[in-house]
């Protein structure tokens, strides 16, 4: 079956911090490790690490680095794979630039752990990945407290918050990622030819 390609990044500027206030926010070991993981499981295409700071690029530089061409990448080839994927950019227009598709063809989609008017849900977001609106869609997901205004007023589109049973929604943005991959690229969407998922 046919579908979108899907790119991701991971925005660390603009966020804003609790107090609401536009912040660029540090780059974590972890993050990189695990979204690139989850990834290339899900078969994404680039995931963009986005950041105009030079002091917090040089620090992940020499984290992929490691993986990449280091001693890291022989000791674990599966991680090493996963970091080929890791491109750090410096703000959303220069991921959008290096996707190097026609801005109609591509779809640049927010999340956010606050439900906007008009979000988009996670039904008609699977929807439009398998019966392709665009053909690639850049998911961005947001660090601190969540993505500034000015993200949003590049996209086409906010997807709505992940729900749980409760009351509770502070996600990681690892979980969010993973969570996010796994709604709209699930296996269990090619089986049968059907959705035997839940929860949508």
């Amino acid at each position: 079956m046919a579908r979108a390609s899907i790119y991701l990044g991971l925005v660390h500027h603009p966020v804003i911090n609790r107090q609401g206030e536009r912040i660029c926010s540090a780059i974590t070991n972890l993050d990189i490790h695990d979204i690139a993981r989850t990834c290339t499981t899900y078969g994404t295409k680039d995931f963009f690490v986005i950041t105009p700071s030079q002091d917090q690029k040089t620090l992940a530089k020499r984290v992929i680095d490691h993986w990449l061409k280091g001693a890291g990448g022989q000791y674990n080839p599966d991680r090493k794979k996963a970091f080929e994927q890791i491109h750090l950019v410096d703000s959303i227009d220069d991921a959008i630039e290096a996707i190097g598709r026609p801005r109609r063809q591509l779809g640049v989609l927010a999340t956010s752990a606050r439900k906007m008017k008009g979000c988009i849900s996670w039904e008609r977001l699977e929807k439009m990945v398998y019966k392709p609106e665009f053909e690639c869609i850049l998911l961005l997901f947001g660090t601190a407290s969540g993505l500034h205004e000015q993200c949003f007023e590049q996209c086409d589109g906010v997807v709505c918050p992940i729900y749980g049973p409760t009351s509770y929604n502070h996600l990681s943005v690892r979980a969010a990622v993973a969570i996010a991959l796994d709604r709209i690229l699930g296996i269990r969407r090619h089986e049968n030819g059907y959705n035997t998922s839940s929860g949508l």
